[in-house]
Formats: structure tokens, C-alpha cells, sequence
């Protein structure tokens, strides 16, 4: 008897360690990489000021597409702003502006502030859509073809060098 109660401390102990040197082993960082060269998820997102949804057969009128995930409280969302609105002067390209968990006046006061560079402004007010495109944080933007594949993934705000590849993408 006792013998097996200590067989079964030593199982438990070791069971213990184990998990833990699971947990600490295992790579945390998440990683959306493999969302490239993969069809964009169906959705349905509520335009920002007008009825009706955009979709997913909606993205296929355009030669290219970047989504754009981003909010008003969103510090890195300024910081990307000058170029989201040097990209809005491309003409193979449309962005798409997905407004993340954010109050609609004061994202309407943003776009006021800094310029609008959404040719479509839709509303995700409680996130729940931007799940299904892999975001997790915000500004994060896709880049997508007319045959609805994900070419591109930027997470962060886009900088000097994510414009040059955009461009040189879609050129």
C-alpha cells in the first residue's frame, strides 16, 4: 500500500513537471503568417454610415484591396495615417476601413482631423468580425487580390518600407 502511494506522488510530481515544461517550451508568439495565400474568410461587416454590409463578394470589384483595422484610440493608427492616405492615391488599389470597438463620433472626428483614406468605411463595434480575418490588436491591415487571396499581412502600424512593398505589389 504504501508503496503505491508513493508510485502515485511520483506520477503526479512528474505529470506536474511535465505540464510546466510544456507551457514554458512552447513557442507563445502568435502567428497569422499562415493567413497568406489564403481566401479571405466570409464575412459581413455593417457599413459605417449608411445600411447594408459589405462582404466578401464585394472585395472581388476591385483589383486590390487593403483592409485596414483601426480605431480612433489607437495611438499606432496616427502613426500609420500619412501613409494610408499616400496609398488612397493609388488607383489599383481600394482600402477598406474596418472602425475597431470605437465610439462612431469620435472616429468621425479622427478621419476629420487626419483625412479620409477609405474608399469603404465599415464598423466593427464589438470586434467580433475581425476574429474571423486573424486580428488581434490593431492597426493591423491585409492585403488582398481580386481573386480574394491574402497576399500580405501587416501587423502594426504600416511604415515607409510596407508602402514601398504595397506599391511595388500592386504596380
Amino acid at each position: 500500500m504504501r508503496n503505491t502511494v508513493k508510485i502515485i506522488i511520483f506520477l503526479i510530481f512528474f505529470f506536474i513537471i511535465g505540464v510546466f515544461y510544456t507551457s514554458l517550451t512552447r513557442d507563445t508568439n502568435y502567428s497569422t503568417s499562415s493567413l497568406i495565400n489564403k481566401e479571405v474568410p466570409k464575412f459581413k461587416i455593417a457599413y459605417f454610415d449608411k445600411n447594408g454590409f459589405y462582404t466578401k463578394q464585394d472585395l472581388i470589384k476591385n483589383n486590390y484591396t487593403l483592409i485596414n483595422f483601426w480605431a480612433s484610440w489607437c495611438g499606432p493608427c496616427r502613426i500609420e495615417h500619412p501613409i494610408l492616405m499616400k496609398l488612397s492615391e493609388e488607383n489599383n488599389l481600394k482600402i477598406l476601413g474596418v472602425n475597431f470597438k470605437d465610439k462612431k463620433e469620435l472616429a468621425r472626428k479622427f478621419l476629420k482631423d487626419l483625412g479620409d483614406p477609405y474608399s469603404f468605411l465599415l464598423r466593427d463595434i464589438e470586434g467580433k468580425q475581425s476574429v474571423s480575418f486573424g486580428i488581434y490588436g490593431i492597426p493591423e491591415s491585409l492585403l488582398i487580390n481580386n481573386d480574394n487571396i491574402i497576399i500580405q499581412k501587416f501587423v502594426g502600424p504600416l511604415s515607409l518600407d510596407n508602402y514601398k512593398e504595397i506599391k511595388e505589389i500592386i504596380d
